[in-house]
């Protein structure tokens, strides 16, 4: 039986109206487009989807988009919404793949890969295809796969994954090599002046330049909390006093950790 798609799992986020632009970020995953691989590796509430969501709206070339659940940890499933992510980039691309994963005895995973990566080369345009949430994947069979596809990628296609913690991938000899664009947790971190952007501007408030300070401080520039902090300054007369009392144990963060 085909593995049935479901087709928001290949949406590509729009990008917020109002968030906070990242020019610098922006820039280095453009320039890292020589790259087998960007890597975007760091813990949840800073901001890894709508960063690259905004590049991909800005770079100008094609993409592709596969929000990974843990569902996908089954390589079957995993190739068959590879492939469809990809039939967005070219029309019929893998079809005949789809029905031999389902056979009884399907070929060696690397036999599929084989086949598909040689429709892939056939692709004209270089074009993006994004893996998001790929710390879901705990799969040594995906991770294989991946691996395999890394390893021999078309020059054309640029793989992003965007992901919580560091994949099961050959990183060091990525980066050994040149091949491998890195964007972490201090990397995403808002400064100051982002961080002036986003409350002020995204999140409507009106806090003073030493606040805002004290804020991204106790912070650490992390973007969630920012966040929840400002939804619970909303309406408040003692911003001040809020920010110097405000920790990880604050309920709203204690909530959505």
């Amino acid at each position: 039986m085909p593995v049935p798609i479901l087709a928001t799992k290949l949406y590509i986020p729009l990008p917020r109206p109002k968030a906070v632009s990242r020019p610098r970020l922006i820039e280095r995953l453009g320039e890292g487009m020589h790259c087998k691989l960007a890597l975007i590796s760091a813990p949840a509430g800073f901001g890894k989807t709508t960063l690259v969501s905004e590049w991909i709206d800005r770079c100008g070339r094609p993409a592709t988009w596969l929000s990974l659940d843990e569902g996908d940890n089954d390589p079957v499933r995993f190739i068959s919404y590879l492939v469809a992510a990809l039939q967005i980039i070219k029309t019929g691309i893998g079809e005949g793949l789809l029905a031999t994963l389902q056979s009884p005895q399907p070929p060696p995973t690397e036999s599929i890969l084989t086949i598909l990566l040689n429709e892939i080369a056939t692709i004209s345009d270089s074009f993006i295809l994004v893996l998001d949430d790929y710390h879901v994947i705990d799969s040594k069979p995906v991770d294989q796969a991946l691996t395999f596809l890394i390893e021999h990628q078309p020059p054309r296609m640029n793989l992003v994954i965007a992901t919580r913690e560091d994949p099961q991938l050959p990183l060091a000899r990525l980066r050994a090599r040149g091949q491998l664009t890195e964007l972490r947790a201090a990397d995403l971190r808002f400064t100051p002046a982002e961080a002036a952007e986003f409350l002020n501007r995204e999140m409507g408030l009106n806090l003073s330049a030493e606040d805002i300070t004290a804020l991204e401080t106790r912070t650490e520039g992390w973007i969630a909390g920012l966040q929840l902090a400002a939804l619970s300054m909303q309406g408040r007369s003692d911003v001040a006093s809020f920010i110097q009392a405000f920790t990880g144990s604050h309920r709203f963060v204690l909530d959505y950790l």
